[in-house]
């Protein structure tokens, strides 16, 4: 495949992380409004990216690309590209969308082979009696259902998402924070996004 310049690493990175979040690909219209370009601009850069081998779309219609080289897949090296999806609270919960911002990369060997995984960066000091800091970087591995201990990222109430142990209780869950100066959260909506899998840190 030939080398792809700057720009086009961010647009097929947006498109894996988009398909890794949703399940389908964006639009070229989401791709143009995300990059603040044109809708022809957007068109020029998947066009480019087809011609060099990392995408395919089997007609013009709305999301129809597809990743030749799939997301999470690993280069011949064996790195494996995680998207990074925004911010996480460990502390209160806080407002989030999903919000791309690069990619942080492992080796396969760190991860587990057919799982979906993707990143968030750590706001608060809830979980720092896990060893979990503000400014870290949280990688998740995808799932909908975690065990009583696990740490997990969920979402509250539908529009707040943060990181805490899960417990589920008879007619709620209990989310519980690693620092004495925070007590335990309840509710009954609550919604599993993701196990925590490891933390990245750079000192």
């Amino acid at each position: 495949m030939k080398e792809l310049t700057a720009r086009q690493k961010e647009v097929l990175a947006f498109i894996k992380s988009y398909i890794g979040a949703h399940s389908y690909p964006p639009t070229i219209r989401e791709l143009a409004d995300y990059f603040e370009i044109s809708v022809k601009g957007a068109h020029d850069h998947v066009t480019a990216l087809k011609k060099k081998g990392f995408l395919r779309q089997m007609d013009k219609r709305s999301r129809t690309m597809e990743l030749i080289k799939p997301s999470g897949s690993e280069d011949p090296n064996g790195v494996v590209e995680i998207p990074i999806l925004g911010t996480v609270a460990a502390g209160l919960p806080i407002l989030s969308e999903e919000n791309f911002e690069g990619t942080i990369t492992f080796h396969r060997s760190m991860l587990k082979k057919g799982r979906t995984y993707f990143a968030m960066k750590v706001r608060g000091e809830s979980m720092i009696g896990a060893g979990i800091n503000s400014g870290d970087i949280a990688i998740i591995e995808k799932t909908e259902f975690v065990r009583n201990g696990e740490i997990a990222m969920v979402v509250v109430d539908d529009d707040a998402i943060t990181l805490k142990r899960y417990y589920k209780e008879r007619f709620r869950v209990m989310l519980l924070a690693e620092n004495p100066a925070f007590g335990p959260t309840y509710s009954q909506n609550v919604r599993v996004i993701g196990r925590l899998v490891r933390i990245y840190r750079t000192y």
